[in-house]
């Protein structure tokens, strides 16, 4: 190779290095200068109004919100208002009133600058404040002797229950702004008001309770983000 040959060469591979240089340290420039948004993000449950189009025994709403504290901390919460149908073996009645959750969610997924999406694992503390009545009862449930029903309304008021919740989910930004997200939970139960001649199976905000006081819930969202500042 000749002398001009490798100078040529030469002088082209540092013109490349300091081309690449200058990027990186353009790149580098970008993502110090990028800031996070941080708001309040407000939305919907529109899982539950749907489900209520093909079950009219459950009919209810749910407002979300949460608000970013840190990089990858959101302060979290639910507010809303449920009324079921419970339909057992020997009774059926009809639970009723509005719960709230508040918690906070961590963000498990490290974005890409200028992302914004989430991983959510989070926790909840719930409260829920309800009506009962017990519509029909079966008095006598000896399989010997012709059972008794009962056709009469029985009320029992301001029944409160209290549970913790983990959460895990998914929030996406499909437009500027919007995101859909999709959540799960698991739920145990600290204390519920007792109910005289049966047990209560069902407290809106925790849905359906186990014998052992576990239960689960969905909830598919769509909220907006509301930026405040950048940081």
């Amino acid at each position: 190779m000749k002398s001009e040959d490798i100078l040529r060469f030469t002088i082209s591979s540092l013109l490349l290095l300091c081309f690449l240089s200058a990027r990186a340290q353009e790149k580098e420039q970008d993502t110090a200068r990028y800031k996070d948004r941080y708001g309040l993000r407000v939305g919907a449950d529109i899982f539950t109004p749907i489900y209520g189009l093909f079950d009219e025994d459950r009919q209810g709403f749910e407002l979300v919100g949460d608000y970013r504290l840190a990089k990858r901390f959101w302060l979290a919460g639910e507010m809303g208002y449920l009324d079921k149908l419970v339909t057992e073996d020997y009774f059926n009645y009809r639970s009723a009133g509005g719960y709230l959750k508040v918690g906070a969610d961590f963000n498990a997924y490290q974005n890409w600058v200028g992302m914004e999406n989430m991983i959510v694992v989070g926790m909840r503390y719930g409260y829920s404040n309800y009506d009962i009545t017990l519509n029909e009862y079966t008095v006598n449930s000896d399989p010997y002797l012709d059972p008794e029903i009962k056709n009469e309304s029985i009320s029992y008021d301001n029944l409160n229950a209290q549970w913790i919740e983990l959460v895990l989910g998914l929030k996406v930004e499909v437009l500027h702004n919007v995101y859909l997200g999709a959540m799960f939970s698991g739920k145990v139960m600290v204390t519920a008001t007792e109910t005289e001649n049966f047990k209560n199976m069902f407290a809106p905000g925790f849905n359906g309770i186990s014998v052992n006081d576990y239960g689960f819930g969905f909830s598919y969202t769509v909220s907006y983000l509301i930026p405040l500042y950048r940081k």
